[in-house]
């Protein structure tokens, strides 16, 4: 077996004679930009923030940016990801990612963990500021973590909070790496030059640094958008270029939710900037129970339902395929479901309040 080891190391280092001095490097990266300050928390919670001032630009250019650049950054994931509450008029924008995040990848093996983020902006004239937050990793298909337990100070740091915690460091470097080459990008997308690198030397990390400054944008151009209309009796979560009609709940087509023809989307609060939003992964039927009016949707077992067991109120939105813009928007009281076994598909019932259709 010791010869076997050895043989297979060594055709390593023939296929690849640079991987073991690689591998020596990284490990002896300087760490101070991962260090205190890397990621941020918000009342106990991991949120990556930037603020970016634009001088000169207006809210509806930062935003129409804005959502052209996120709308392409989570279709490069090829999933999930997307976009799924615009409200042009308050310049805010909120999407869900999902991808893959690469510790090590060689001949002879792949480490490698599933992220799950939400990314939200809000766009003000000059002004514009990104946040990430709600990560989660499902590690080798069965470990789940969320950025609080993982990468935290309090947890990935040592008592002095002068080194990473072995075994840790790769999920904290990883993260605080992704969300900056998010906001990199997000720079870029509003004109400024090509972001380099921050020098490995620096204190912390850039997702830590004060407001940037973009001074001289690139022309880019910039679509009118059609004017929106809005009925005085439509929510601000509905406020989409669809223009959706108010019904009666009773009056809900049984077919309004195209089963298999598109997404479901769970909606949780008001605030965008602390809404909870969560594919559903099955249900949307529409029926009644005792005469009140009412939609199902389902959740896997290994899905988050801490939000929605707590809330009272949420919303369900249907988004056909290929489209970023609800067909149906249904405003539920949760009803009582049945209790279950830890492990099984997760049945919620919502009397439908109010409803808007697609016209």
């Amino acid at each position: 077996m010791r010869k076997i080891i050895a043989l297979l190391f060594f055709a390593l280092l023939l296929t690849n004679p640079n991987a073991l001095l690689a591998q020596s490097h990284d490990e002896n990266d300087d760490e101070s930009r991962y260090l205190v300050g890397a990621v941020p928390q918000v009342e106990g919670k991991v949120v990556f923030q930037k603020e970016f001032t634009i001088p000169g630009m207006s809210q509806e250019q930062i935003y129409q940016r804005m959502l052209k650049w996120l709308e392409k950054r989570l279709a490069e994931n090829n999933n999930q990801s997307r976009v799924v509450y615009t409200q042009p008029e308050e310049g805010v924008i909120a999407g869900i990612g999902e991808q893959w995040i690469v510790f090590k990848s060689s001949a002879l093996s792949l480490d490698r963990t599933w992220m799950n983020y939400t990314i939200q902006i809000n766009c003000r004239p000059q002004h514009c500021s990104i946040e990430i937050e709600k990560i989660r990793y499902t590690y080798q298909e069965k470990e789940k973590y969320n950025a609080e337990e993982w990468i935290a100070d309090k947890v990935a740091l040592n008592k002095s909070q002068t080194k990473l915690i072995r075994g840790l460091a790769k999920w904290r470097k990883k993260t605080v790496d992704f969300a900056d080459a998010i906001f990199d990008g997000a720079a870029q997308a509003l004109g400024a030059a090509d972001v380099q690198p921050q020098p490995a030397t620096q204190a912390a990390a850039a997702v830590a640094t004060g407001p940037v400054v973009i001074q001289q944008a690139k022309p880019v151009e910039v679509a009118t958008p059609a004017p929106v209309v809005v009925a005085p009796s439509q929510p601000a979560a509905a406020t989409t270029s669809a223009q959706l009609k108010e019904v009666e709940p009773a009056l809900v087509p049984k077919d309004a939710i195209r089963i298999g023809e598109g997404k479901i989307v769970i909606a949780i609060g008001t605030d965008a900037f602390n809404m909870t939003m969560m594919t559903a992964n099955a249900g949307g039927s529409i029926g009644k129970i005792e005469g009140k009016p009412v939609v199902f949707t389902i959740l896997s077992p290994d899905q988050p339902y801490e939000a929605i067991e707590k809330a009272e109120n949420y919303t369900v939105k249907f988004f056909p395929t290929g489209q970023n813009e609800p067909s149906v928007v249904l405003e539920c009281v949760k009803m009582p479901s049945q209790n279950l076994y830890e492990g099984q598909p997760r049945t919620y019932i919502g009397q439908i309040t109010k409803a808007w259709i697609k016209e």
